[in-house]
């Protein structure tokens, strides 16, 4: 990835933003100039929630390049809270132990670097929320 792309890309991935829609209330991720439920271009820039479910998730055991030191890793896709969905890494879990449905929270962590002296990317993964923390 070029350093000009990842620069573009940090509202994305650091502060996990996305569009809602002000015609039908639709929240989606990345952001984009139309909608993609009704094609209304009244779109507003938002900062989506943290948490959401599980909806599906497959564990992966072959890698790409820049992942071989996470393999085998989980990829989820995950429905926010305001509906808006999201694919995701799924961290500080056992693989055996994700669970469709399963509340999870968004955490900020290395994703991946590109060879010794290239760019360490960092964005969101997701974990889950333990019950203690759902009693907050």
């Amino acid at each position: 990835m070029s350093v000009p792309k990842y620069w573009r890309e940090i509202p994305y991935h650091f502060r996990l933003e996305g569009g809602i829609c002000e015609d039908c209330g639709k929240a989606f991720i990345p952001y984009r100039h139309v909608c993609p439920y009704c094609k209304s271009r009244n779109i507003r820039h938002a900062e989506m929630p943290k948490t959401g479910k599980v909806i599906t998730f497959s564990i992966l055991h072959a890698h790409p390049k820049g992942f071989r030191k996470q393999a085998p890793y989980v990829v989820a896709l995950v429905e926010l809270d305001n509906g808006a969905r999201v694919v995701s890494q799924i961290t500080d879990c056992e693989a055996e132990n994700v669970k469709i449905g399963m509340r999870v929270e968004a955490v900020f962590r290395k994703i991946s670097e590109e060879g010794p002296a290239g760019i360490i990317k960092y964005g969101y993964k997701f974990r889950p929320v333990f019950q203690n923390q759902l009693k907050k």
